[in-house]
Parts: structure tokens; sequence; C-alpha cells
């Protein structure tokens, strides 16, 4: 329910735009408050491609807007904060992929979806956090692989599947600052809470967790887990659904917490006046966008 006067005008701005507007776990509760889906950047592209909506509201990442832009092409898509950048997906431009494809054109290139749709077009196929390991384990063994952009997630799916991949040296700056001593010392803290890190997380905090897990797998464990008490090491956003979700669980962080200033750069100012400005709308190279959803539908086909 809306709790102030402006989230009740971006609502009445919504209806009147025929407008649907997605929410990342990681942007301020406020807008996740007055959100029509909240969820990881793939989950909420999926979501709006399956809606008539108009008009599209993107709060998160540049990228994010990009990938609902290809999965809808016709919508018009808005990202309310036009600079709200992912530094990770800033870490493998299209430029430097192609410069990669030219110098391995056999291996199989699998891109995280933390990616720009420039970079998306350049490759074999996507994964999220949470399909990693089945869409890499798709891919034949005899295939050399490089995984970009985030060195951690590719690194920790080599070693669940004990397998060589080239990984890109990129990472998410939040997720690698977290240490094996952050998880130590929230475990003295919070003796007998279960550790929920992600996937984005070195491989030897990922060692020292009990479940490595996307957003998406976070929220799922805990609604299903017998467990009252979780420490949880992602983006501070996240806690907002986990609290409304499992009102009898207690939750949570490592210190110094952890917080993505781009994500958090996305204001309620931002999305009324996107709404009635119906700007910055995000426009992609057609071509780009062409191969882009080539590689996500790859995705989306394993099974």
């Amino acid at each position: 329910m809306p709790i102030n006067a402006l989230q009740e005008e971006i609502l009445r701005l919504k209806v009147q735009r025929h407008a649907l507007i997605l929410a990342h776990n990681y942007v301020d509760s406020a807008i996740q408050e007055i959100a029509d889906f909240c969820g990881d950047s793939l989950e909420l592209s999926v979501k709006a491609a399956k809606t008539d909506a108009e008009v599209l509201v993107v709060c998160g990442v540049r990228f994010m807007a990009e990938t609902v832009k290809i999965l809808s092409p016709d919508a018009l898509v808005l990202l309310p904060c036009a600079d709200a950048l992912c530094p990770m997906a800033e870490m493998a431009s299209g430029d430097a992929v192609r410069s990669a494809r030219a110098a391995m054109p056999d291996a199989t290139f699998v891109a995280y979806v933390n990616t720009t749709a420039e970079t998306k077009a350049q490759v074999d196929i996507c994964c999220t956090s949470g399909n990693a390991e089945k869409i890499v384990a798709s891919i034949p063994r005899k295939n050399s692989i490089l995984f970009l952009p985030d060195r951690n997630l590719g690194r920790n799916v080599a070693a669940k599947l004990g397998r060589e991949i080239n990984c890109w040296h990129g990472c998410c700056p939040v997720h690698d600052a977290v240490t094996v001593e952050m998880i130590e010392t929230a475990r003295k803290i919070h003796p007998g809470a279960e550790v929920l890190v992600h996937p984005e997380c070195r491989p030897e905090v990922v060692a020292a967790a009990d479940h490595a897990l996307s957003t998406g797998g976070m929220l799922r464990h805990v609604r299903e887990s017998g467990n009252k008490r979780f420490i949880i090491v992602t983006e501070c956003g996240i806690l907002f659904r986990l609290r409304n979700e499992n009102p009898g669980k207690e939750f949570f962080e490592i210190e110094p917490r952890l917080v993505c200033a781009d994500m958090k750069k996305i204001t309620l100012e931002m999305v009324r006046d996107a709404l009635i400005d119906l700007k910055p709308a995000v426009e992609l190279d057609p071509d780009a966008a062409e191969h882009a959803h080539c590689a996500i539908s790859r995705m989306l086909d394993v099974k």
C-alpha cells in the first residue's frame, strides 16, 4: 500500500500511462513497495514480456533496462536514472569481447546477464547466477569456454562442475569485497544462523558459507527452510523482501553492510518524472538487439 503522496502520484500516473513498474531486489524499499514486479534482472524481463503494457519502467541499472527492451522490443522502456550503471557490466565492453572472439575463434562464449546489450550480441549464450551451472553443463566438454564478465561466478561454476573455464577479469565490486573473515565474524555474532552468499562472491567465501544462491534462490530457500535465522551476504536491498515475506524469521547482515551505490541512485522522484516525461527511454541498435536476443533465447531453451 502507498505510504506517502509521492507513491500515490506514481500509482496514478502508472494507470494513466498503461505502465508497469519493474523493481530489482536491490533498489530502495519505497520503490519496491509500489512495483508491479520485484525480482532479479532476467525474471523482470521475462515477466514484462508476457504482459501487454505499453510502458515498462525499469527500476534498476542500465543493462537490466536493455534486457527488458531486448525481450519487449515494441514497448517503451524507461530507465528513470540514466546514469545508474553496473560496474561489472562496464568491465566487458562490446569491443573488448569482439577482440577476444578474434583471439579465441573456437571457444564458446558465455555471458552473464549482467552485461550490456552490445556485449550480449557478441556471445553464444547467456546465463544467470541461478542457472550458470546448468548452462555451462550443457556445453560439450570438448569445447573451450570463455565466461564473462564475472570471474568469481565463473570460478565457482568451474569448481562445482570440475571443469576448466577461462574467466574474464571482471567482478561485482560489492560482492568481491566480501572476505572469509567477515563471514566468520558474522557467525560469531549470530551463532546458529545459516549463511547465504551470492555466487558473485569469491570462491573462498562461497566455501565458507552454507549456500551460494542467486537473489531468487535466496528468497525461495528462506521460504522453504525450517531455519529461523539467516546471515544474508548480498546487497542490502533484498532484506526488504526477505523480512516482508518471512515475518517469523530473522535476517542479519555482515559488516560493513553491502550497498550498491548505483542501485541506490534510483529515487521515487525519478520514477514519477519518468512517467510524466516518458523519458529517459532505452533505445538499442536493432542488429545488436537481435543478436543479443538470440543469446538469451539459447539460454531459455536449455532444459
